[in-house]
C-alpha cells in the first residue's frame, strides 16, 4: 500500500500506523471482517466490525484514487503535455472528481464547437482574445487574417465566434474554476421543484403534493426529501432543477478571467465566460451536484437501514415456546402452521373466521383443538391483509378459553418473497405458498435471525426509500449487516439452514450447502474439526469460520463457545491454572474466574498463556457463560392477551409499544391497534437530537402517550416527552 494511502487513513481514523498497516495486511490476506473483529483484536486494537468496514471501504476508495491518478498522469505524459504543475495538481487531488477535472482538458472528446474551431485553425486567435493585451490595431482586422473559406471561415465574425468557442471550452475545462463553481453552487443553490401536467391529470401524484411548488437549499435538504423528490421526478409528477443566482458564478469567473485593463477584446472574453457557464459548466455542475446529494442521501439512508436491520435481526428469540403461525386472509382463509420448540412444523390447517365466509364457530373449534393438542404457548399473527379481523377473532377466543396462551402481531414483510422462493420449496416441498408463509411467521418469533436471513434484506421492511438508492451499494451494506449479526450470535452447525450458514465468516453458499449435505448423509457433527471433512472447507475457510460455529453437546465443550480452536490450548491451560475442568465449563460451574485472573494481573496471566489480553478477556467470558446468546441481553417481545381498536384511543393515553421502524423524521411504534403511530423527532426527547436513532432503535420497548388520532386518515401521533420510560 502506498505511503500516501497509509498516511491518509492514519489521519482520518486516528489509528496508529503499525496497527493500521497490520490490519490492512489482514484484509489483503483474505481474512473476513467478522474474523478480524473477533479474533485479531491484538492486531487491530479491538476495532469493531463497523469501523473495520468503514476502514475497508475508505481504503478501497483511496487505492482506486491512486490508481486513477497514475492512469491520468500516464495518459497526459503520453500526449507530451505533462508538466510539473499538472503533476503536482494530480498529487494534491483528494477526490476522484478533482482528478477527472484535471484530466478534462486532455481527455479525448467527441466533436465539439471548440474542436471544430481548432480544426479551422482558430486556436491562435483564441489565445489572442484570452490574453486581452491588444493595444494597437483592430480586433476585427486581426480576426480577418484567419478567414479561410476552404476551412469554412468566411468572415472575421465567424473567426471570432470560433475563437470564443475555444475560450469557452478552455474555461469550462479549468479544474480550479470547476472546483470553485461546484463549491459556490453547493453552498448557495437550491433544489427547486415544479409540478408537471401529469400531476394535474393523475390522482396518484397527490402523495407528492408538497413538492409541486418547492424549494430548499442544497446544503440543507435532508436525505429523505432528496430520495422522495427523485422518485417523484422519475414517476413524472415534478420537474427538478438546481437554481442559483448565476451572477455569483459569473462575478467569480469575470474576476478570474477578465483583465482589469479593459480593451476591445474584453467583451469577447465576457461573452465566452457567459457561454461557458450557461452551455458547458452549469448543466454538468447541476448533474454533479444532484449526483453528489443523491449519493450522500443514499449513504445516509443506507446507514439508517443498516442500523434498523441490525436491531431487528438481533431481536431476542422466543426460546422454548410452541408457536402457532397465523397467516391472515379473506377469501382463501387463514393459514395455520404449528411449530414446535425446535422450529419443526408439526401441524397445519386452514380456517375461515373472516369475510366472506365467517365460519367463526368452526374456526374456534380448530384453534382450540390445536392449542390443547400441542400445548401452544403463543399465536403469531401476520400483520398483512385481514390481520385486524384475525386479531379480534384470536383475542376473543383466548378470553373464552382462558388457557394462558398469548398472541403477538408479527411483521410479515418479505414473507411472501420467502414463501415463493426456491429455499422455501426445498424446506416445505409439500406445502403451498401460504402455508409456508404461516410457518415463516411462527419461526420469525422463535428465532428472528435464523428466519430473516432467508429473505432479501431489502424486503424486510425497516428501510426508507430503499428502491430509490444505489442497489449494489445497498446490497453490499445490508449483506455486511447480516454477516455481522450472524457471526456475533454464532450458529449451531447441526441445525442451521444453508442460508444461515452462508453468512458465517469464510463460508459461501456452495460450502454451506455442502455442510448441510454432509450433515444429512453422515449425521450430526461431533466436533468443529470434523467440518474440515466437508468439501470446499479447507484450512483457510476453517480458520475463518470455526469460531462462529457451535456444536452443543459435542465431544469438545469448547466447541459450544466463541473460543477459536487456535486458542483451545490457552483456554485449557487457564482452566488448569485455576483448578477448573471441562466438566465445570459444561455444567456452568466456572465462578469467580474473572476476579481471580484480575487479582493475579490480566497482563501477567496473558503472558503465561502466550496470548494477548483481549483474547484472554474473551476466553474468560466464554468459559463463564458457554453457549451464551448476546440477544438475551435485549428485552423480549411483548405478548398480548387483549385487543385495542384505533377508536379506543384517547389523547393523553399512555401505552407500551414496540419500535418497528426508525426513519429520518421520527419512529413508527406498534401500540397494538394494527396501525403504527408516529413519534416525530421533535417528540422523542426533551433534549435536542439531530436524528431519532440517537435515542430509539428497532425493537425497543417504549412507553408513549397518544398526542393525536385521525381515524379517517389512519394516522396516530405519539410522544415520548413527559412519559416515564
Amino acid at each position: 500500500m502506498s505511503i500516501t494511502v497509509t498516511n491518509s487513513l492514519v489521519k482520518e481514523f486516528g489509528i496508529p500506523e503499525k496497527k493500521l498497516t497490520d490490519t490492512i495486511a489482514l484484509f489483503d490476506n483474505g481474512d473476513t471482517i467478522p474474523f478480524i473483529a473477533r479474533y485479531r483484536k491484538e492486531v487491530t486494537g479491538s476495532l469493531d466490525d463497523q469501523i473495520l468496514r468503514e476502514l475497508y471501504d475508505r481504503m478501497t476508495y483511496l487505492r482506486n484514487l491512486e490508481n486513477r491518478k497514475n492512469e491520468v498522469r500516464a495518459s497526459i505524459e503520453e500526449q507530451g503535455k505533462l508538466t510539473d504543475e499538472i503533476s503536482e495538481a494530480i498529487n494534491r487531488a483528494v477526490t476522484l472528481v478533482e482528478v477527472e477535472d484535471i484530466y478534462r482538458p486532455f481527455k479525448p472528446k467527441r466533436k465539439t464547437r471548440a474542436s471544430v474551431a481548432k480544426e479551422k485553425g482558430l486556436e491562435p486567435l483564441s489565445e489572442i482574445l484570452y490574453a486581452q493585451d491588444i493595444s494597437d490595431g483592430d480586433i476585427y482586422e486581426i480576426a480577418a487574417e484567419y478567414i479561410n473559406e476552404e476551412k469554412g471561415v468566411n468572415s472575421a465574425e465567424e473567426a471570432l465566434n470560433g475563437a470564443m468557442d475555444i475560450v469557452a471550452e478552455n474555461i469550462s475545462d479549468n479544474a480550479e474554476f470547476r472546483k470553485q463553481i461546484r463549491s459556490i453552487t453547493f453552498e448557495y443553490a437550491s433544489v427547486t421543484c415544479k409540478k408537471t401536467d401529469k400531476a394535474d391529470e393523475n390522482a396518484e401524484g397527490k402523495i407528492y403534493s408538497m413538492y409541486f411548488d418547492f424549494s430548499e437549499p442544497v446544503s440543507k435538504i435532508p436525505s429523505h426529501r432528496i430520495l422522495a423528490i427523485n422518485r417523484a421526478e422519475k414517476e413524472g409528477f415534478i420537474k427538478v432543477s438546481v437554481d442559483i443566482d448565476k451572477s455569483m458564478i459569473l462575478n467569480y469567473l469575470f474576476n478570474e478571467t477578465v483583465s482589469a485593463k479593459k480593451n476591445q477584446t474584453t467583451k469577447f472574453v465576457e461573452k465566452a465566460v457567459v457561454d461557458a457557464y450557461d452551455r458547458l459548466v452549469s448543466p454538468s455542475i447541476e448533474r454533479e451536484i444532484r449526483g453528489d446529494i443523491f449519493d450522500a442521501s443514499s449513504e445516509s439512508s443506507i446507514r439508517l437501514f443498516a442500523l434498523n436491520l441490525k436491531n431487528l435481526l438481533l431481536t431476542p428469540p422466543l426460546k422454548g415456546k410452541t408457536v402457532l403461525g397465523f397467516d391472515p386472509g379473506y377469501r382463501t382463509g387463514c393459514k395455520l402452521s404449528v411449530v414446535d420448540k425446535t422450529g419443526k412444523v408439526i401441524d397445519v390447517g386452514v380456517i375461515y373466521p373472516t369475510k366472506p365466509l365467517e365460519k367463526i364457530s368452526e374456526s374456534e373449534k380448530i384453534i382450540a383443538g390445536l392449542i390443547k393438542r400441542h400445548k401452544i404457548d403463543v399465536i403469531a399473527i401476520g400483520n398483512g391483509t385481514a390481520s385486524k379481523e384475525s386479531e379480534i377473532f384470536i383475542a376473543n377466543l383466548l378470553k373464552k378459553l382462558d388457557c394462558g396462551t398469548k398472541y403477538i402481531i408479527v411483521s410479515e414483510s418479505g414473507a411472501s418473497v420467502y414463501s415463493a422462493s426456491k429455499l422455501a420449496a426445498e424446506e416445505f416441498p409439500d406445502f403451498d405458498v401460504t402455508l409456508r408463509s404461516a410457518a415463516s411467521i411462527a419461526r420469525r418469533l422463535q428465532d428472528p435471525l435464523a428466519e430473516l436471513v432467508k429473505i432479501d434484506p431489502k424486503s424486510i421492511g425497516v428501510g426508507q426509500y430503499q428502491h430509490d438508492m444505489k442497489q449494489s451499494r445497498l446490497d453490499e451494506a445490508l449483506s455486511g449487516v447480516v454477516e455481522d449479526c450472524v457471526n456475533s450470535v454464532g450458529v449451531d452447525v447441526n441445525t442451521a439452514s444453508y442460508s444461515l450458514l452462508s453468512y458465517v465468516s469464510g463460508i459461501n453458499s456452495g460450502s454451506a450447502k455442502n455442510i448441510v449435505r454432509y450433515r444429512e448423509e453422515n449425521g450430526e457433527f461431533k466436533t468443529r474439526s470434523e467440518i474440515k471433512k466437508t468439501p470446499k472447507i479447507g484450512a483457510k475457510a476453517f480458520e475463518q469460520c470455526a469460531g462462529f460455529l457451535r456444536i452443543p453437546g459435542g465431544k469438545e465443550i469448547l466447541d459450544n463457545t466463541g473460543i477459536h480452536p487456535e486458542s483451545y490450548k490457552a483456554a485449557k491451560e487457564l482452566l488448569k491454572i485455576y483448578d477448573f475442568t471441562p466438566d465445570d465449563v459444561k455444567n456452568g460451574r466456572i465462578k469467580g474466574l474473572s476476579e481471580r485472573v484480575k487479582s493475579d494481573g490480566l497482563t501477567d496471566v496473558a503472558d503465561v498463556l502466550g496470548i494477548g489480553t483481549p483474547t484472554l478477556r474473551d476466553i474468560i467470558k466464554e468459559l463463564e457463560k458457554p453457549g451464551r446468546d448476546i440477544r438475551d441481553d435485549f428485552p423480549e417481545p411483548v405478548l398480548r392477551e387483549d385487543i385495542m381498536d384505533m377508536n379506543d384511543l384517547q389523547v393523553g393515553m399512555v401505552l407500551t409499544g414496540i419500535v418497528r421502524n426508525v426513519i429520518d423524521f421520527g419512529a413508527f411504534v406498534d401500540i397494538g391497534v394494527h396501525q403504527d403511530g408516529l413519534v416525530h423527532v421533535s417528540e422523542i426527547s426533551n433534549r435536542y437530537i439531530k436524528h431519532p436513532s440517537e435515542v430509539l432503535s428497532v425493537g425497543d420497548i417504549v412507553k408513549v402517550a397518544v398526542k393525536t388520532v385521525d381515524a379517517n386518515a389512519k394516522k396516530i401521533g405519539l410522544t415520548i416527552k413527559g412519559v416515564k420510560n
